[in-house]
């Protein structure tokens, strides 16, 4: 599994790239109408799944929990196709699609975290971005009146250290390659 998430950093590069871009946008234009908004977070979800996606596709001949990367990709492509499909959605509709998304994306950072955990001694980046993404879905959930301009605020704020962290990641896996490939025979 090591082996294959080093070889594959730059997907989590990627991802956070994305991320941070998204955040970016939705903090510098938060005036920006529901239907940007949801354009803005259905092309994030739907490359952010496409990548998570190739990525559990790369890991099934080395990893045998690559499902769960792909699972995770599956669900974002989901969320990212069913925000383009229903784009007249109510702003309600939007909060809860984007929370569903949130918490699902978080258990299975978590899940790859406790797994890495293993491989990785004292990781900790990916856990923190499942939490934070978990954290973010479930207080979506539990304040869905706050307004469409604050949810647009408190997802922006949580894209940009999630896209972050995410970079980190990457950038510790790159660093681990080489040493891994002195490693294996």
């Amino acid at each position: 599994m090591l082996a294959t998430l080093s070889r594959n950093w730059w997907h989590f590069v990627l991802r956070g790239l994305f991320a941070i871009a998204f955040g970016v946008i939705a903090l510098v234009w938060p005036g920006a109408t529901l239907m940007s908004l949801m354009i803005l977070f259905g092309a994030f979800a739907l490359a952010n799944g496409v990548v998570a996606v190739v990525t559990g596709i790369a890991s099934a001949r080395f990893d045998d929990r690559w499902w769960a990367v792909l699972l995770s990709g599956i669900a974002g492509v989901i969320f990212g196709v069913l925000t383009f499909l229903w784009p007249g959605m109510t702003a309600l509709a939007l909060l809860y699609l984007i929370a569903a998304w949130a918490v699902v994306t978080g258990v299975f950072e978590i899940a790859g975290a406790i797994r890495l955990r293993k491989a990785i001694h004292g990781e900790w980046v990916l856990l923190v971005s499942g939490i934070i993404s978990t954290l973010l879905g479930l207080v979506l959930f539990a304040y869905p009146g706050a307004g469409v301009l604050s949810m647009i605020w408190l997802i922006g704020a949580y894209a940009i250290p999630f896209g972050i962290l995410l970079i980190v990641l990457g950038f510790r896996l790159r660093g681990l390659t080489k040493e891994i490939e002195q490693a294996t025979p």
